[in-house]
This record gives C-alpha cells, structure tokens and sequence, in this order.
C-alpha cells in the first residue's frame, strides 16, 4: 500500500508532530473546591502561554494557592479579584451564573459545576447572559447560538483579553509555521489528490482527481480509510 500516510505518523506521536508541551505555562482554570465560599486573590503576573490564544494571569489567592486564570480586558498587575458566592460583579471575578446580572458580558463558562470552565475561552471573546429560568440560565454565544446551563455552573465577568490578536497578519508563511509548531499543528497542509501515490490513496500523476470513491470500504486498513469515513450521504444538498 506504500508508505505510511501522514495522518498515521500524527497518530504515532512522533517528535515532529507532538505539540511543544515543556513550553506550556499550565492549565487556565477557575479555583475549585469551592463549596459555598468566596476567596479572594491577587493578580502577580501577567504571561504568553503557546497553549492559549488569550494572555493567561498568575493568581495568588487568600489561602495561600496559586493559579492561572484567562486574563479579562482591563486587568493589571496587582488587581484583586474574587471568586464564589458573595463575590464582587466587576471585571475578573467568578460567580455562579444564577448570581450574575442579565446583560453581562461573561467567559470562561463552566459546563458542569467544578469543571473550572469550558466554553468562550478564544482571544476577544464573550459571552451574554440573556434570561434565568427554573430550567437554567440562557446565554448568547460568540457565534449567535442560545444555549442552556445549569444556574450553578460558574463564569467570570468580563470580556477576555488580545481581541485584537487576528488584526496583524502574518506576512510570511514562516511566521505561521511557526505558529502552528507551537500547537503541534500541521502546516503547511497539502491536497491528497495532489500527492503522489505512494503519499495517499488519493494521489496520482494523472490528473487531480482520487481515481476511487470518496467513501473508503469500511472495513479498511490504516492507511487506506481516508476521505468520508462511514458517510451517510454524500454529494450537495438538494
């Protein structure tokens, strides 16, 4: 069948495609075990993590732990900040939703109580709380869809940092290499049909076309199941 496929060899785990994973700073989560209480914590430094889009803040809380949180826009180096029931509605602060105004901008939404959050983490972006009711807390997403949480899940107040990270373009293409090695990403990303066939099922030197259905057998070995796997239709929509 020739050669081992790109696809395989990322899932091997090879030194060329595994992420830069020494270079992370550590996880960005909210403070957990917080069991009806309300801590408070200072923010010690602001830093570039390669895992995140946003800047990432070391915080020292009240009881002597330290964690990284997502940086909001407007927060410095030495702001308090609070977290848990009773705590402040301001910028950086980390309440349950039930306790946080309509209308907020918010981030870094749990998904469930605990998890430290999971939803609206991207550079620039937020979240709105629209309307509470017995079955949960709706919110507008970034890309305009309304979704259901649990009143106790938690979010922070504010709008997450580097909104404006997407304007400066990346000018060559080894900027963006670069880029994307950082995250174990592959770039640049080549067209099956325009490898060799050694390279891909899908590739030849006879013309841009796979040659064979786009849905591989299902049965297929490694190697050989690429393109639609297990579709259930194919084809535009009509």
């Amino acid at each position: 069948m020739g050669r081992r496929i790109t696809s395989q060899a990322r899932g091997r785990g090879t030194r060329r495609y595994i992420s830069l994973r020494h270079r992370y700073k550590g996880e960005a989560r909210n403070k957990s075990n917080i069991q009806n209480e309300s801590h408070f914590g200072t923010v010690i430094t602001l830093e570039h993590s390669p895992a995140h889009s946003a800047p990432i803040a070391l915080v020292r809380y009240d009881d002597g732990e330290e964690g990284y949180i997502i940086a909001p826009e407007g927060i410095a180096i030495g702001d308090t900040i609070s977290i848990g029931k009773g705590a402040e509605i301001k910028t950086g602060c980390t309440l349950s939703l039930l306790d946080i105004p309509d209308g907020s901008s918010i981030y870094n939404i749990e998904q469930i109580k605990g998890d430290g959050g999971r939803f609206v983490r991207a550079s620039g972006t937020f979240a709105k709380i629209l309307s509470k009711t017995k079955n949960g807390v709706t919110i507008l997403m970034p890309s305009k869809k309304e979704k259901i949480f649990n009143s106790n899940c938690m979010a922070t107040i504010g709008i997450v940092a580097g909104g404006g990270r997407t304007d400066k373009p990346f000018v060559k293409a080894g900027n963006r290499w670069h880029a994307m090695r950082a995250r174990g990403k592959l770039y640049p990303i080549t067209s099956a049909v325009a490898k060799n066939a050694v390279d891909h099922p899908f590739g030849s030197g006879r013309g841009r076309h796979m040659g064979k259905p786009s849905v591989p057998p299902r049965f297929a070995p490694p190697g050989r199941k690429v393109g639609q796997i297990h579709a259930k239709r194919t084809g535009r929509k009509r």
